[in-house]
């Protein structure tokens, strides 16, 4: 399955050689290539609000357990996906739309050596590859804001999905007053941005099968992360960053995203929910 859509958005994520760019990055920076830990590769894996943070505060409420197959939806460079994997010990599977992220993250999985662990395919999230009830959990971070067609998504994941498997949304949510600045990290315009409000994102979920157990409003957190990293890189990005992925315009991404949130346009908001049946 292939739309316009879907095209445009792999065209915005995609640049030619990531994997390389950051391994060149990570060598100016003193790491030992040959000896590469998950965790040296977190200023670019966390391509999502709050960072490394974000990722262990957001994951800790889905009890995760070795025994769990786990699907990331809309994986990125894998950088969830391994982070999972190391930390939990279990099984991760992570499909994403744009080709060059499912080869970096192939490429970086294998240089950490987790790569028995964890699978990627390059699939689209409105029509997963898998069979019927196949996961024990799904997280998906920072995707469904390119995605216009919200119950198909939700109606795909739940249908992978174990009955009762928990499945973690820590997404961009539309907030009730200003509006978005653009471009952002997800979009360069408003073509290829479909934001929901929560109480539609619950709405959403429910039709999906889904029974929201928390809701977590991260606003607080991001315009604090905002913050500090346009102060860090005020003279310049660090040698491993998430510029390798945003490209030139990430510093005017970054300021948008915390102006739009500093505003209420937008709000990072973390959804637990459990398929009912």
């Amino acid at each position: 399955m292939s739309t316009d859509l879907e095209r445009a958005v792999a065209q915005h994520y995609g640049r030619q050689d990531i994997a390389g760019r950051i391994l060149d990055g990570l060598k100016a920076a003193g790491v030992d290539l040959e000896r590469l830990e998950p965790e040296d590769l977190a200023p670019v894996d966390e391509f999502h609000i709050g960072g490394r943070a974000a990722t262990e505060d957001v994951l800790a409420k889905l009890g995760l357990t070795e025994a769990d197959h786990v699907l990331d939806v809309g994986c990125g460079i894998g950088g969830t996906v391994r982070y999972i994997a190391r930390k939990f010990g279990c099984r991760v599977t992570g499909i994403d739309l744009t080709p060059e992220y499912v080869e970096a993250a192939r490429h970086l999985t294998e240089r950490t050596g987790l790569a028995d662990q964890v699978a990627f395919q390059v699939a689209s999230a409105l029509d997963l590859p898998f069979q019927d009830a196949t996961f024990d959990a799904a997280v998906t971070f920072h995707v469904a804001m390119n995605i216009r067609d919200r119950p198909r998504l939700y109606a795909e994941t739940a249908r992978v999905l174990k009955p009762h498997a928990r499945f973690c949304i820590y997404d961009v949510m539309r907030g009730d007053a200003g509006s978005v600045r653009f471009p952002t990290p997800w979009a360069e315009t408003t073509e290829t941005s479909h934001l929901t409000t929560p109480a539609e994102m619950r709405e959403l979920l429910a039709q999906a099968g889904f029974a929201v157990q928390e809701v977590e409003d991260r606003t607080a957190a991001g315009i604090a992360f905002f913050r500090q990293r346009l102060a860090a890189t005020a003279d310049g990005p660090p040698p491993v960053g998430l510029h390798l992925l945003m490209g030139p315009s990430a510093r005017e991404k970054f300021t948008n995203m915390l102006q739009s949130m500093e505003a209420g346009a937008i709000a990072p908001v973390v959804m637990i929910a459990r398929r009912e049946h």
